[in-house]
């Protein structure tokens, strides 16, 4: 009787074994195919973006923007920069620590928020490219950065800025209203003027295939285990 409990107590630990280590199987397995999909999503994304930065630019939405469909759609503007609302965000590029010089265009009746491009640490004001009078300026669109970063937050008291939060900037600037977007701008003036813009990096980690592979692989090794263990407990128990 005693052999028979033991028997059957071993018989019901290896099948919760072995729907356990099936669950996990099943779990690597859709792990591996939800980053398949995202693979497919992130190379859509790249291509309508792409296909967006890349194109002739056209005149500001009239209507609601958003991320997925809207995000480095490059655009064409005139208006007039008003200079003495300008801010500064902080910003760390191929060129070195600074920031980036934030400055409300008005263009037909409405102000954008246009990032005029980076200038280093240290540069003097005067020293600054400053266009008077209409101006067209062509850039990407980028939706507002809420907040400030994962680090550290904006300080509008202060006039320390560490992202492009455009409704703190425009309430900061004592603006009634903005578009709820920016747009970084093409450089303007001579090639070696400050701001230096056209800086924006179009670039998008696409890392799903190799994490697909690896969910696969540990899939697969998992799955070989599983069948040497398996034969093992059938020849031992015959």
């Amino acid at each position: 009787m005693s052999t028979r409990l033991t028997a059957s107590r071993a018989l019901w630990v290896d099948l919760a074994l072995l729907a356990a280590a099936g669950a996990l199987l099943v779990a690597m397995v859709s792990l591996g195919n939800w980053q398949m999909r995202r693979l497919v999503w992130k190379t859509d994304l790249i291509e309508r973006v792409d296909a967006r930065a890349f194109a002739e630019p056209v005149p500001l939405p009239a209507g609601p923007v958003t991320e997925e469909g809207d995000a480095y759609r490059r655009l064409s503007a005139t208006g007039t920069y008003l200079h003495d609302r300008a801010a500064r965000v902080k910003a760390v590029t191929a060129l070195g620590p600074g920031f980036w010089l934030m400055v409300p265009l008005r263009t037909e009746g409405r102000i954008l928020w246009t990032n005029r491009g980076f200038v280093p640490t240290g540069t003097n004001r005067v020293g600054l490219y400053r266009p008077v009078g209409a101006v067209r300026v062509t850039g990407l669109l980028r939706l507002s950065e809420v907040g400030g970063t994962l680090l550290e937050d904006n300080d509008p008291i202060a006039g320390r800025w560490v992202s492009r939060d455009v409704a703190a900037l425009t309430d900061a600037a004592g603006l009634l209203e903005a578009l709820p977007y920016f747009v970084d701008a093409d450089h303007e003036g001579a090639a070696t003027d400050w701001p230096r813009g056209g800086l924006t990096q179009i670039t998008f980690r696409n890392t799903h295939l190799a994490y697909a592979l690896t969910w696969y692989a540990m899939a697969a090794l998992f799955l070989g285990g599983m069948i040497v263990v398996i034969r093992s407990r059938i020849n031992g128990t015959a």
